[in-house]
């Protein structure tokens, strides 16, 4: 499909926005930033809540496609995940079927396999087809929007790439991230090729670099022309010798969400603090 120009860009005010607002656009696209609280540096970003429908299906109107990211990105009370990511997701998806949006890149989660025990030395990369095995409210509510995007394909004709997004920050900040690891940029060329690439259906993906020490198959990925091209083996050295190799048995060196997978995972800031 042609290269949509005018995406609405949800959650622009965020840590993965806000890498997003900066490199898109080289690509060919003209943003529409969308997040609940104003938008540093774009004066015209709609500032509007999931929950306001009737601002959301505006803020859709005329767009070409949608990249979601907006919502609670870390372990939050069940009521708050359902509200952010659950019912959220559904009023983005019913403002994109009313204004005939055809396409949506979903930021879901490796945290909706994260219970997935992570891949030894000699095994197979984990592929996309893994069960859901969810590690929080979080990663669930990541396994309900891709499910969610299946049922608007198959029923309403709306594509969508849901990309298992791993750790997006300019480098690596730990050991297990040098498995999960999506720098910047290759994030934009990942966003630029589920946008683009031709009949996608609803196709699920993982979002991570080239990284010398995967541990799961970007190969649906590469299938929508993703070429990625950076390696968080430039920064093995001096995370392994700052924080070591994680101990054996313990949740960075059992399952791919790491401590999600603990009783005290990391979690979304009160909305008080």
């Amino acid at each position: 499909m042609p290269a949509p120009r005018t995406l609405l860009l949800t959650g622009a005010a965020g840590g993965v926005g806000t890498l997003m607002r900066e490199l898109l656009p080289a690509h060919g696209y003209a943003l529409r930033p969308l997040d609940v609280v104003p938008v540093p540096g774009a004066p015209d970003a709609v500032v509007a809540d999931l929950a306001d429908r009737a601002a959301l299906r505006e803020a859709v109107r005329g767009v070409d496609a949608i990249v979601h990211l907006a919502g609670i990105s870390l372990e939050a009370d069940f009521d708050a995940i359902v509200t952010a990511n659950v019912t959220g997701l559904h009023h983005l998806y019913e403002a994109a079927r009313e204004e005939g949006v055809r396409r949506v890149v979903f930021a879901s989660s490796n945290h909706a396999v994260g219970f997935t025990p992570r891949p030894r030395a000699g095994e197979p990369p984990v592929p996309v087809t893994t069960p859901h095995r969810p590690d929080t409210f979080y990663g669930l509510s990541k396994c309900f929007g891709e499910d969610l995007a299946q049922l608007y394909w198959d029923r309403h004709g709306i594509e969508t790439v849901s990309v298992r997004i791993g750790s997006c920050f300019p480098e690596p900040t730990s050991v297990r991230m040098l498995s999960l690891w999506l720098s910047p940029a290759d994030c934009a060329r990942l966003l630029h090729a589920a946008l683009t690439a031709e009949s996608v259906g609803h196709t699920v993906v993982y979002g991570s670099s080239a990284n010398t020490r995967e541990w799961w198959d970007l190969s649906t990925a590469r299938a929508l022309g993703y070429d990625p091209r950076d390696d968080s083996e430039a920064f093995a050295e001096k995370l392994l010798a700052e924080q070591g190799v994680p101990a054996e048995g313990a949740p960075d060196d059992l399952y791919l969400g790491g401590g999600f997978t603990t009783p005290t995972p990391p979690r979304w800031p009160h909305p008080a603090a």
